[in-house]
């Protein structure tokens, strides 16, 4: 039965509600979609763009991110071994497939800003020190939430299994190896 809605014509059909313009019942499908598209692929040519500017940086050893390594007190041999990871990273996120090694590389780079971060907390550095690595984190994890379904791994199916067992043995594993640990630490300085 045709209505009238602010101007536009809509059709119940089957219990759902049509907008004469193609649009669902809310009149923000296709329009929500392009706006989460074009997000998407924002946020991930900033975090690609920053991967291969920071990877080339690391690579080059310049001295901008020398004085920050020196400061954060981390060696320097660290550039290169960051520097090569973070190139594959930005090349992975663009990639069709390899949605296994897309998974690793927004790891990698969500821990690499969020690490870097935290470093420049540890070290009482201010705002001004932190908050872009923690911005470029938050447009990690943005990146990678608003990925289009072809570029998303198939998660497993809910499971119904409510027993404790599977989750108690796990746990008691974790303490055994908690206890372990601190029962064998080591005394005074590596062996020479």
């Amino acid at each position: 039965m045709p209505t009238q809605e602010k101007g536009r014509a809509t059709m119940v059909q089957g219990g759902s509600v049509q907008g004469g313009w193609g649009q669902d019942a809310w009149g923000m499908g296709k329009s929500l979609n392009r706006v989460r598209t074009i997000a998407y692929w924002i946020f991930t040519f900033l975090v690609a763009y920053e991967m291969v500017a920071g990877g080339i940086w690391d690579l080059l050893r310049i001295e901008y991110v020398r004085v920050v390594l020196a400061h954060l007190g981390y060696p320097m041999y660290l550039l290169t071994i960051i520097g090569v990871w973070k190139i594959p990273c930005a090349v992975v996120l663009f990639l069709p497939r390899f949605l296994r090694l897309k998974e690793w590389a927004y790891a990698g780079a969500f821990f690499n800003y969020s690490g870097a971060a935290a470093s420049h907390l540890f070290v009482n550095d201010g705002a001004g020190k932190w908050a872009a690595p923690l911005v470029l984190a938050v447009l990690t994890l943005a990146s990678w939430a608003l990925r289009p379904a072809a570029l998303r791994l198939a998660g497993p199916a809910p499971s119904t299994d409510r027993r404790v067992l599977p989750w108690l043995v796990p746990g008691l594993l974790l303490i055994v190896m908690l206890i372990l640990a601190l029962v064998f630490l080591p005394k005074g300085p590596p062996p020479a």
